[in-house]
């Protein structure tokens, strides 16, 4: 019996022993890294004892070049805490406020166990100036009214813009010693594509703005009924970047691609005069409940493509640069690219040519241009800007050679294989191996238009404090390239033009636009075909407008599309069309202005 007692004694000490131990560790040794999960047990405690509403997350966000949100939206509404329901609260006077029934705001109270935005029609009730101050007038806790930040479900420029995701080793890859600073943890979300990439340690939230109460456990304020307000104790983030997206034509733009049914590619639109992007589209959409499956968050306008004939503009600039070009020279287009007979298209001169877009013509030259200089081909292509990224790069701050655009893809013109004959014809025309981005091909034709002045691309304009003051404005940057002459830049314009003037020419249907349009089109074959059988290509047009005084240079291609060219081309002529009646009303309205002055 004492036996049993002594053994008895000994389990209880060694239990208590263990179970103090464990003790020990939770309240004071692994309190912030429990388990091999390493769960913070500080956090964990207080969430569960404390109930938040995130009223601001802290990331930075993206507006247009106006000011206009992109991502975010900031307005006043009205907050309502769960410990309402429990108290004597002025919901008749709340409901005054609102233009609301009285029962409803009870409704919702009683309904909800954590702090909700009023709704109206599934959308937060935005309050007016007055309604705020007679909110705020009511003094009772639990009813806040507040400009609160709102994520925009109406999202423009998507695959500009970009995504975040938490990625916890790729934050500690970008950022580990950001950890160290009591506000960063390794769930912080980070950008993983496009702007949001880009800009992301200019982006990162200095903290949560939340409001907050404690409570006991049934839910029930616990000290008192004060609500906390916790922010940053920085006034000037979250920052906000400043692009040059025109939300209004980046709309038009979208709809635009919508409706001609194109599936996969989409447009860009730049500012000829500070080369900015005004809109940029890429389809498909991004799936937002699966956005990394299918490619959905690829950006086609970032990516290398088969141009097709649009890359005889680089033929052509070689061509007229090495006195290739005679004035009288005629060429057989009744032959096709390898000299063959095939095509009806007779007997063309150069600018005849380009505008019928005759490959036998351009397979010739660029035969001719490679035997005087082997590579010339790819050295006019990198003079036009279709080779190296023609986005905005520089030093900004502390960071060195920072790139707007990361991810856009430098172009191809030739593979590793032999430069016979045919490989060179085929490259001439833009096949073969040669694949440049929609944005450099927009780009050339800006260059073109300024006369040979080539440009980097910019996408954002600047980054500003949350009190709207700069942080820093990007500068215009040159192009890094050796360019073409002036004397061919002209020839160039004309040629461009013709594709639109000529009867014959693949742009003519064009000609009847409100803004003269230059440009030149362009069908790549892939080497893709459909579940029938169906070859499937790039269908291109790329050009600038208006001809005499250029203020816009756009690209509209429909990719690896079985599509006929009518769904490209109407994207084109509505494009051009809408930002004239753009341009028109906002000239109505600045003499309207000028007048009342």
């Amino acid at each position: 019996m004492k036996g049993r007692i002594q053994t008895l004694s000994v389990f209880l000490i060694i239990l208590f022993v263990i179970l103090t131990g464990r003790l020990m560790q939770i309240q004071l040794i692994s309190t912030e890294s429990f388990s091999t999960k390493r769960i913070n047990l500080i956090e964990k405690s207080v969430e569960q004892r404390t109930q938040s509403l995130v009223v601001e997350e802290g990331r930075g966000h993206f507006v247009d070049r106006h000011g206009k949100a992109l991502t975010h939206d900031f307005y006043p509404t009205v907050i309502l805490f769960p410990f309402l329901k429990k108290l004597d609260w002025p919901k008749e006077e709340l409901a005054s406020i609102l233009h609301v029934p009285s029962y409803t705001l009870e409704r919702v109270v009683e309904s909800i166990t954590t702090p909700v935005l009023l709704e109206r029609n599934g959308q937060a009730i935005q309050l007016t100036e007055k309604q705020m101050q007679e909110i705020t007038d009511l003094q009772f806790p639990g009813i806040i009214s507040m400009v609160r930040s709102f994520r925009i479900d109406d999202k423009k420029a998507e695959h500009l813009i970009g995504l975040t995701s938490e990625n916890e080793r790729e934050f500690m890859n970008r950022y580990e010693d950001k950890i160290k600073v009591d506000y960063f943890s390794k769930k912080t979300p980070i950008g993983v594509t496009g702007l949001e990439l880009a800009f992301d340690e200019f982006l990162l939230p200095e903290g949560s703005t939340k409001l907050l109460y404690h409570v006991d456990r049934n839910g029930g304020p616990l000290f008192g009924l004060d609500v906390r307000y916790s922010a940053p104790a920085n006034p000037y983030y979250p920052l906000t970047i400043q692009t040059s997206i025109d939300r209004e034509v980046q709309q038009i733009a979208e709809e635009i691609v919508e409706k001609a049914g194109i599936k996969k590619g989409g447009i860009v639109l730049l500012d000829i005069d500070t080369n900015e992007v005004l809109a940029m589209v890429s389809k498909p959409d991004i799936n937002w409940n699966d956005p990394f499956g299918d490619n959905g968050t690829k950006n086609y306008m970032l990516e290398r493509q088969f141009p097709g004939s649009v890359f005889k503009t680089v033929i052509a600039a070689a061509a007229i640069e090495k006195n290739l070009v005679k004035a009288n020279r005629p060429f057989d287009c009744n032959l096709n690219l390898y000299g063959e007979r095939g095509e009806r298209q007779g007997a063309l001169s150069f600018e005849e040519s380009f505008a019928q877009s005759c490959n036998y013509t351009f397979a010739s030259l660029g035969y001719e241009l490679e035997q005087k200089m082997p590579g010339i081909i790819e050295t006019y292509a990198s003079r036009l800007g279709l080779i190296e990224p023609s986005g905005w790069k520089g030093n900004v701050f502390h960071l060195r050679d920072f790139k707007q655009i990361p991810q856009e893809e430098t172009g191809i013109i030739w593979g590793d294989g032999q430069r016979s004959q045919k490989e060179i014809a085929q490259t001439s025309i833009g096949q073969k191996e040669v694949r440049v981005t929609p944005l450099a091909i927009a780009n050339m034709m800006a260059t073109i238009a300024r006369g040979g002045k080539a440009m980097e691309v910019k996408v954002v304009k600047g980054i500003h404090y949350r009190t709207g003051s700069p942080l820093y404005e990007f500068p215009s940057h040159s192009l890094k390239v050796e360019g073409v002459s002036k004397y061919t830049t002209i020839k160039l314009q004309h040629l461009l033009r013709e594709v639109v003037q000529n009867e014959k020419g693949t742009g003519h249907s064009f000609h009847k636009l409100p803004y003269a349009v230059a440009g030149k089109s362009g069908t790549a074959e892939t080497g893709l075909r459909n579940s029938n059988g169906v070859p499937l290509v790039n269908r291109w047009f790329a050009g600038y407008f208006p001809f005499e005084k250029p203020k816009y240079a756009l690209v509209v291609v429909d990719l690896e599309t079985e599509n006929s060219r009518k769904a490209m081309a109407n994207a084109f002529y509505q494009m051009v069309e809408n930002i004239f009646e753009k341009d028109k009303h906002n000239e109505t309205l600045k003499e309207g202005r000028a007048l009342l002055q």
